[in-house]
């Protein structure tokens, strides 16, 4: 039968390209999409330009949970409804896959003490692909030898929200293997902010353009040196390998995991 799976999100560039890919596991079952605004009852097959599925595209995900008996929803929307959709998940009885970005480590907290009050799990990344979580690794080692470190993201220009998860997360994480970070401060900026923004004393600079994906680079400076790690999603099926992953993961896990690395052997 495969894993019973609903994508919140399904009518987005990456819910698209979710829905394709679940399509193509036979592990997996695709029971239910729902979004909202362009393409509500339209079947899915046809939104991702396939032949048709008979499955609709719904405005209501408690609804659709419960209608569909859905085991895993995929959640890729907008951060400002994925607290109350990480909700209604848990209280419908599905485990989440969520890569909506607008989670910060301070709220993984709060929402694994209602996912284990509701005794069901979630992954939660702000990032899936994997190259994404290598570049997290790898920098993780430099960290402990650079004594300085700043972080460049760049974005399609209809990207909501800056800097990225995968940047915040980056710089938490970074933070941590150094110890301390302390980003170089300029005497005199001649625009302000022109140095960027500033999380656990690393620098992020977020650029938003149209031709682009999903990129980051992480440059580290020492003495007479500078070492850049650099990954690029030139498309967004980067993140689906990942995302079937973390579906037939999130059943086996207990609560929530935050971020795609713990479910990897690295």
């Amino acid at each position: 039968m495969g894993i019973r799976v609903l994508v919140s999100g399904a009518n987005g560039k990456v819910g698209k390209e979710i829905i394709k890919g679940i399509l193509a596991d036979p592990a997996l079952k695709l029971v239910g999409a729902v979004g909202h605004k362009n393409g509500i009852g339209e079947d899915v097959g046809a939104l991702v330009g396939q032949q048709p599925i008979g499955i609709q595209l719904s405005p209501d995900l408690p609804g659709t949970i419960r209608r569909t008996h859905a085991e895993v929803v995929v959640d890729f929307t907008r951060p400002a409804v994925i607290k109350n959709n990480l909700k209604a998940i848990a209280q419908n009885g599905a485990h989440a896959v969520v890569g909506t970005t607008g989670i910060t480590e301070v709220d993984i907290a709060e929402i694994a003490t209602f996912y284990e009050e509701h005794k069901v799990n979630a992954v939660i990344s702000p990032n899936f692909a994997i190259g994404a979580i290598m570049l997290l690794k790898f920098a993780q080692q430099a960290a402990r030898y650079f004594p300085q470190v700043e972080i460049i993201e760049t974005h399609h220009n209809q990207k909501l929200d800056a800097p990225s998860g995968t940047a915040i997360k980056y710089a938490e994480t970074i933070a941590k293997a150094a110890g301390k970070c302390n980003a170089e401060q300029t005497q005199i900026e001649k625009v302000p902010h022109v140095r960027g923004g500033n999380l656990e004393g690393i620098k992020i600079h977020s650029l938003r353009l149209p031709g682009f994906v999903a990129h980051h680079a992480i440059v580290f400076g020492g003495l007479g040196q500078s070492l850049t790690l650099k990954h690029d999603s030139i498309s967004r099926e980067s993140f689906v390998p990942g995302v079937l992953l973390a579906v037939k993961k999130v059943q086996e896990l207990e609560g929530v995991v935050y971020g795609l690395e713990n479910l990897l052997d690295l």
